[in-house]
């Protein structure tokens, strides 16, 4: 998630950033900043902090009528959710930003002769380094809960709803791990990859609503997302930047309008939340159009960013955002809980003392994150690598690292998750970051750190 961006002419403009000497992590780490977008770092933190603050709405800590702890869901039981979703699921966005990073990094790293193997090595470290320490984290805390005789059924609520992110982490693996695949389609036949993939993902949808059976919805880690990551790839050639203004406005109405028929006769719940695990065509929809709602806001979000105070927050924020958008849940129970043991400090859940108390919530979950990041953030910054596995290590260890928080998707965090997953995630990141070469061959250029910006 620490992807960084870069301007949307990609193929002319991404080969005149400063290219990386071998050096080492300062070398590779020496970007102009003249030649990227910033609107996208923008764009990244705009939805990483969105998913703070809906988390924030989303996680209510009181007692209940018996005098137990209880974990309610304030957001959910609004009348006004479901419609506020079409505009705060913002996933789509993230992924399409995300694809833009992936075809400039992967085109910038090819022209200096690096190979595919180089980048989902780059790429999976990024993912898997930051995941760990939580990972352990979930050890003592589920281990320690049980040692200490609270009750498991509380436990197993806190926990299964602080880890429920994770999920980004197994479709973002994914995306990565198929990127130098994915930009060899896209450059042979564009138009055709994206009609697969669509195809692919209605196929899909349709055998999953027809038969019942949810679990086939998980095909569509592959489709959808993978569509969505190749619209990005769109917005990095200049598709968007060759439409006029009023097709970047037809094109959301469009996209809009099909979600009533899809939700209102068609099998999806109007809920955008719930189309989101498994994935479903809806999001499509919405990735289309926040693709070109933020071509739209550009010049706005350029002169914004040209700020020194946009960028300061922006780079700081952009810094953290695999620590913030993986820590920002278990930082908000916590604080929850804390907030238990003071007097008035914890309204009741959906009250409006509540309600208005969020702001102040919203800031003590992001200091408690910035205070956090000091600890487990060095898993997020750049660091030196061996040169890069054999294309089968390569291979072994993105399965390694996608394992666990697929498994957490699809069983929700417990102990032998949190330990399996901590084994997977150590070994993988140890195959991909500790490889001696016999040869003394040296890392290409861009690829010596794990969080190299490309």
């Amino acid at each position: 998630m620490s992807d960084a961006g870069v301007t949307p002419r990609a193929p002319a403009a991404a080969s005149q950033a400063r290219r990386p000497g071998p050096g080492g992590a300062r070398g590779a780490s020496a970007i102009d900043i003249s030649k990227r977008d910033l609107t996208l770092d923008l764009a990244r933190v705009f939805c990483v902090l969105l998913v703070v603050v809906i988390h924030l709405l989303m996680v209510g800590v009181g007692f209940g009528a018996d005098g137990q702890v209880e974990v309610s869901r304030p957001l959910e039981s609004q009348w006004w959710f479901a419609p506020v979703t079409w505009a705060g699921q913002i996933m789509p966005l993230f992924f399409v930003v995300g694809g833009f990073a992936s075809i400039t990094a992967w085109r910038s790293l090819t022209r200096r002769g690096g190979t595919a193997s180089d980048y989902v090595r780059n790429r999976v470290l990024r993912l898997a380094q930051p995941a760990l320490p939580l990972f352990v984290f979930y050890v003592v805390v589920i281990g320690g809960a049980r040692l200490a005789g609270i009750e498991p059924q509380l436990v197993d609520l806190a926990v299964e709803g602080a880890a429920s992110p994770l999920w980004f982490l197994a479709a973002y693996t994914l995306c990565q791990a198929l990127v130098p695949l994915m930009v060899s389609w896209h450059s042979r036949a564009p138009k055709a990859t994206l009609a697969v993939l669509f195809a692919g993902a209605v196929a899909v949808d349709a055998l999953r609503y027809s038969t019942g059976i949810d679990t086939i919805g998980l095909a569509n880690l592959f489709f959808v997302w993978l569509l969505v990551q190749q619209i990005g790839f769109f917005y990095a050639d200049g598709w968007f930047d060759a439409r006029r203004w009023y097709v970047l406005v037809a094109i959301p109405i469009l996209a809009y309008a099909s979600l009533v028929p899809l939700t209102v006769w068609g099998p999806y719940s109007d809920d955008m939340l719930t189309n989101l695990n498994p994935p479903t065509v809806p999001l499509i929809a919405l990735a289309v159009a926040q693709a070109c709602i933020l071509r739209l806001l550009r010049p706005a979000l350029a002169r914004l960013m040209n700020t020194h105070a946009a960028r300061a927050v922006v780079f700081l924020v952009g810094t953290r955002l695999m620590t913030i958008y993986l820590w920002h849940l278990p930082v908000i129970l916590i604080l929850s809980g804390i907030a238990l043991l003071v007097p008035y400090a914890s309204p009741e859940p959906a009250s409006l003392a509540w309600w208005w108390t969020r702001p102040i919530m919203f800031l003590l979950v992001m200091a408690g994150v910035f205070g956090l990041s000091f600890l487990v953030g060095r898993w997020e910054a750049p660091r030196e690598v061996e040169p890069t596995p054999p294309p089968a290590v390569v291979a072994i260890a993105t399965v390694l690292a996608f394992l666990p928080p697929f498994a957490v998707m699809e069983y929700f965090m417990d102990l032998p998750i949190a330990v399996g997953g901590s084994i997977l995630l150590g070994v993988s990141i140890l195959l991909l970051g500790r490889w001696k070469s016999r040869t003394g061959r040296r890392a290409p250029a861009g690829s010596r750190s794990s969080a190299v910006s490309s």
